[in-house]
């Protein structure tokens, strides 16, 4: 749980963002940091080799798979997954660092990914983007036309069972329109900022200060 901190400004929200394949939380979350430019945002750890382009602490960070087990087995991982024989993982330091610089984290992640954080960091907000339909998320997934169809056939399967999933997170937000929908993430993570237990420490300065004085 996140501590009541006195004289110091609060630690920073671990925005959790999730959804089904289409939902749209790619776009929302690419909104989101170009609406708050100084959002956080939690490079993945992954065992998989570098492609062209890509640079180690701005891209992912590139470990070995004895690097990623040791990180494991010392809870340096926030969650993890093996896919396609290679490790992805959320580094915890580097995100509790940034949090306790007082920045707010985006973490874009599958609903795996984000039922694993929130048993070690409840403290987090969860949030669920929807589609306003089924026939809305076949549209979309269809439209991308970057998938075979058996695949897309795949994707909407589990969309159903994924949607399932929405009552363990803290909000739903129901993408009809990613700008409205990115405006309504903004508002609650703005609203967050002022729970009790974020700002007790401005409470506590008042207290702290009559009784001094």
């Amino acid at each position: 749980m996140i501590m009541r901190k006195t004289n110091s400004k609060p630690q920073g929200i671990l925005l959790v963002v999730s959804g089904p394949s289409g939902a749209g939380k790619g776009t929302i979350c690419s909104m989101l940091r170009k609406q708050l430019p100084d959002l956080g945002y939690s490079i993945s750890v992954t065992t998989r080799q570098p492609r062209p382009g890509e640079v180690d602490g701005k891209d992912y960070f590139f470990k070995t798979v004895d690097q990623v087990k040791d990180m494991i087995f010392r809870g340096e991982l926030l969650e993890y997954a093996k896919v396609y024989d290679n490790y992805y993982g959320t580094p915890r330091p580097y995100v509790e660092k940034l949090l306790d610089e007082g920045k707010d984290v985006l973490l874009e992640i599958d609903i795996q990914g984000a039922l694993q954080i929130k048993k070690v960091f409840p403290s987090g907000v969860f949030v669920f983007i929807v589609p306003p339909s089924l026939e809305e998320l076949s549209a979309r997934i269809y439209k991308r036309g970057t998938d075979a169809v058996d695949v897309i056939e795949k994707r909407l399967a589990s969309a159903t069972k994924e949607l399932s999933y929405a009552n363990e997170y803290d909000y739903i937000i129901v993408n009809d329109v990613a700008e409205k929908a990115t405006r309504k993430v903004m508002t609650l993570l703005e609203a967050e900022r002022y729970r009790a237990a974020r700002t007790y420490f401005i409470v506590d300065k008042i207290i702290h200060h009559n009784t001094e004085a």
